[in-house]
């Protein structure tokens, strides 16, 4: 009992997070508001449509997926790494609103994505974690989307998770039901794609997910597809034994798999109580010399984040707070090549410079300013 106690304590914080959106927001409203950014993001699912609620979507599992399109509004009040949900009549000033909503076939929805890859821009992959609704995981990678300036298109890929603290198991199983899903997904998107501009993001659960689904095309023996993706895990809810068996199969990427990271993630920490206390990815110790090793070995990239600021108790959604310093990572690794972007070890992120860099050198940065 003495061990269960810190996972109630942190479940109760998530059940005691304010009022979740319903399907609602997902609904087309025409309002407009001066300044506003328009994100187009697209949606692959994996959800049954709800016949509760007119654009939502369940927790049940479709037998095929399904697709859509959706432009959403970004108020010119936004704050970087947040979403502003409407708390009654949607107002494009002030409030995420989806102002456009189609249901696609799957021919239209390849058509589209084939066209935005063939045009030289990016495709930014979305897979979301445990206890997500599909509202909130459009609504994520359009937040994600406008703060870092993305030239391309969000896409999200919408497992049916029950969107519920309780759901953790079902959630898994719901997680592998849609393996095939994601990775045909990725099978469809390279194959349209003549260059490397796919960037798989997971989280949480999500990034369970992705390897999962990385794991399959391997055996498949489908290396071009996982030769054109830039793939991301945050947070990654993945046991550290298993994920060094699917890091054998899958083998090195490149750029190096990367991997965000924060000791304090307590959400993960009540993930590896539920798993015989056996540590996830997502809260490795970078300053560790075993997972520096590992890293090198291995050819991923650990990336402290726990500097940046977690909108949420349990520190588990910090990646969000990420994207708004996109642009000042990539001039900076333009710049010079050295803030650590695109090698294998294990790295802190420093959010006031916007860089990474091994723990030993940050250290010796501080004892010894230049």
């Amino acid at each position: 009992m003495r061990l269960l106690l810190p996972l109630f304590i942190m479940l109760g914080l998530l059940s005691s997070c304010a009022g979740r959106p319903g399907a609602d927001v997902l609904q087309a409203v025409d309002t407009r508001a001066k300044d506003a950014k328009i994100v187009t993001a697209y949606v692959a699912s994996t959800r049954e449509k709800s016949e509760e609620a007119k654009k939502g979507f369940s927790a049940l599992r479709a037998a095929e997926p399904n697709y859509a399109r959706f432009d959403i509004s970004i108020p010119p009040t936004h704050k970087s790494g947040k979403i502003e949900w409407s708390t009654g009549k949607p107002d494009a000033k002030k409030d995420f609103v989806v102002t456009q909503a189609q249901m696609l076939s799957k021919a239209r929805f390849n058509d589209d994505l084939g066209d935005i890859t063939r045009s030289g821009k990016q495709i930014a992959l979305f897979v979301h974690g445990y206890n997500y609704s599909y509202q909130e995981a459009l609504f994520r990678a359009a937040q994600m989307a406008a703060d870092a300036n993305l030239d391309g298109v969000p896409l999200v890929f919408s497992w049916p998770s029950q969107a519920n603290v309780a759901g953790y198991v079902a959630d898994k199983e719901s997680a592998t039901y849609s393996r095939d899903a994601l990775a045909n997904l990725l099978t469809d998107l390279t194959r349209r794609s003549p260059r490397k501009n796919i960037v798989v993001f997971g989280h949480s659960m999500g990034g369970w997910l992705v390897m999962e689904a990385l794991r399959q095309l391997r055996f498949e023996g489908r290396s071009d597809v996982i030769a054109k993706l830039q793939v991301v895990l945050a947070a990654p809810d993945i046991d550290a034994d298993v994920f060094r068996k699917q890091i054998e199969v899958v083998g090195r990427l490149n750029p190096p798999l990367t991997v965000l990271v924060s000791k304090d993630d307590r959400a993960l920490k009540a993930s590896s109580i539920l798993g015989a206390d056996v540590t996830r990815i997502g809260a490795l110790d970078v300053t560790d010399p075993k997972v520096q090793d590992a890293a090198l070995k291995e050819g991923v990239q650990f990336v402290d984040i726990s500097k940046l600021k977690a909108s949420d108790p349990l520190n588990h959604d910090r990646y969000a707070a990420l994207a708004s310093l996109v642009p000042q990572l990539e001039a900076s690794r333009n710049g010079n090549g050295q803030n650590g972007i695109g090698r294998a070890g294990a790295f802190v992120f420093d959010a006031i410079g916007a860089t990474v860099s091994s723990p030993f050198r940050l250290a010796s940065q501080v004892v010894n300013p230049q």
